[in-house]
């Protein structure tokens, strides 16, 4: 099994400029502010709830607007409504200066040519390119080219079990799949409602991260050196039914997840002992935390691959971007308030309530004062972690691979059955989509 590291974490597909479509470029006066003494900023829920989010960048906008003399207003919006609202943002020309994104959504934003490219010029303003971890990156553009985002919180995903129902059952922290699946039928207890897992099974955002995690363990790329899906690969197919089998063969999972469309509702069944394990990001610390679990009473491992693993990818390089929109009005202040967001000290002072990981090469993490737990989300993310495709296509990946998983999971939870010839239809079908 080898290491992975982020400089080679994953293939960067070479995308070209020809006939992506440049709906908010070109458009005069289209930003949504006309002062340089003013910024509008669209920020991702991050927080447990809109409200704190207000609460956590209120006191740190105020901190910029006195070094700077640039307002912020500042306007958090939820990941179901994000996507679409920054799309309309890009196709009116009318959105706000500077905006959060997934960062998997990278380079399908940049496609677009509705973000402001990210030059030489760009970078001096920021402090420069070599500032940031070099894979996290790399998901602003394709390779090759100028990205139109930044790296502003960095995630990985961890495996969080319950240290006091392990112990009970005398189980050690699994190490691989297969320990893993042992562990989880050993605490699956179907008459009281309790399972060794619980997952995000009716979501799609979670489902095809999975989809591309597992497949990365088998070796198997999705898409091929020239930006072709690849979704029917064999080890994309035998990844997903691996994944499908924690509820179908093996049924360690609450069938009633197929119905769990965040992974806050995973992470809920977690917090109320009706789960052994949970696979979610490091941020999931705080909304355990929230759910009344004290920090001693849980603890995070790397997400285990099987025993014979060609890779032992244990996510994907999770997180959110930064980006300024093309038609802004205030580009100078659109690029000092990005510098001033990903500076050491915002980074550190974000990092505690965010429960993000730093993205910066020299930066240290303050989402816990656990260092084990601290230091092991660190090595994920920097090591055994690798981008989603660098593609245009990224977000129909998720949407037809996340989606289709919707649905296996919903026939398993009723009582049928998806074999491995039904998830090679489906990804077929996806893939033909795609590349249609």
């Amino acid at each position: 099994m080898r290491r992975r590291t982020l400089l080679s974490a994953a293939p960067l597909a070479a995308v070209t400029a020809a006939g992506l479509a440049a709906c908010g470029s070109g458009s005069a006066g289209g930003g949504s502010n006309d002062s340089p003494d003013s910024l509008t900023y669209w920020a991702s829920n991050q927080g447990t709830s809109l409200e704190n989010d207000k609460e956590v960048l209120t006191p740190v906008l105020e901190r910029f607007t006195e070094e700077t003399g640039i307002e912020v207003s500042l306007e958090v919006i939820g990941w179901s409504d994000l996507q679409t609202r920054i799309q309309t943002a890009i196709t009116s020309g009318q959105g706000p200066d500077v905006l959060n994104i997934g960062n998997t959504w990278g380079v399908s934003l940049q496609a677009t040519g509705g973000l402001l490219e990210l030059g030489d010029a760009e970078f001096e303003a920021l402090g420069g390119r070599d500032r940031y971890v070099p894979a996290a990156l790399a998901t602003g553009g394709a390779e090759g080219t100028d990205p139109t985002s930044i790296p502003l919180y960095g995630l990985a995903y961890g495996m969080y079990y319950n240290v006091q129902m392990f112990e009970d059952a005398g189980i050690e922290p699994p190490t691989t799949w297969e320990e893993m699946v042992e562990a989880a039928k050993a605490l699956t207890n179907p008459d009281e409602d309790v399972y060794g897992m619980s997952l995000a099974a009716g979501s799609y955002t979670e489902n095809n991260h999975f989809a591309f995690i597992n497949a990365t363990q088998n070796g198997a790329s999705l898409n091929s050196p020239d930006g072709k899906p690849t979704f029917t690969e064999d080890g994309v197919v035998d990844g997903i039914l691996r994944y499908l089998d924690l509820m179908q063969e093996h049924k360690v999972v609450n069938p009633s997840n197929a119905q769990f469309d965040n992974g806050t509702k995973s992470v809920t069944a977690f917090a109320n002992k009706k789960a052994a394990m949970i696979i979610n990001q490091n941020n999931a610390h705080a909304t355990i935390e929230s759910q009344g679990m004290t920090p001693e009473e849980f603890k995070a491992v790397p997400f285990p691959a099987p025993a014979d693993a060609v890779d032992d990818c244990a996510s994907h390089l999770a997180g959110i971007n930064l980006a300024a929109m093309v038609d802004t009005d205030n580009r100078d202040g659109a690029l000092a308030f990005m510098k001033f967001m990903t500076s050491p000290e915002t980074q550190a002072e974000l990092g505690a309530p965010f429960a993000s990981l730093p993205v910066l090469v020299d930066g240290e993490p303050t989402f816990t004062e656990n260092t084990e737990q601290a230091d092991m989300f660190m090595e994920i993310y920097s090591e055994r972690s690798a981008p989603l495709p660098l593609v245009p296509w990224e977000d129909q990946f998720e949407t037809t691979v996340g989606q289709a998983m919707n649905g296996m999971f919903a026939t398993i939870a009723t009582g049928g059955t998806v074999t491995r010839e039904d998830v090679m239809t489906a990804m077929q079908t996806a893939q033909d989509s795609i590349r249609a």
